[in-house]
This record gives C-alpha cells, structure tokens and sequence, in this order.
C-alpha cells in the first residue's frame, strides 16, 4: 500500500513538473485547468493515511491541511 501511495505522489510531482504544450486561448485553458486537477487529485490520495478495517481498505485524508 505505502508503494502505491508513493506512485500517486510521483504522478502528483510530474503533472507539477510538466510543461505546458504550444496551446493557445480556450485550448490552454482547459489544459491547465485539468493539471490542476489531476495534481489536486493525485496529492489527495498520497497523503491519505491508510488501514485494513473489517477486510477493506480504509484512506483517511485529513481536511485541516
């Protein structure tokens, strides 16, 4: 499990690493806006704190930051 987290932390760095493609106007926008959420996504699940409860799997993310 702590593998897993850890590629869904890689996945989070490289959406922030990667370079934006020659877009111009709506084209841009709508790229950006979908690495913002994909990066959003990703760090939401690698930082999340795991357990095994009653045979399933258990991701608690806090919401204090």
């Amino acid at each position: 499990m702590d593998e897993f987290l850890e590629r869904f932390q890689a996945r989070a760095q490289a959406v922030r690493d990667r370079g934006i493609p020659p877009l111009e106007g709506e084209a841009r926008k709508v790229f950006i806006e979908g690495a913002e959420r994909d990066y959003f996504d990703y760090s939401l699940i690698a930082s999340a704190d795991w357990s095994v409860e009653d045979g399933n799997l258990i991701l608690k993310i806090s919401l204090s930051g």
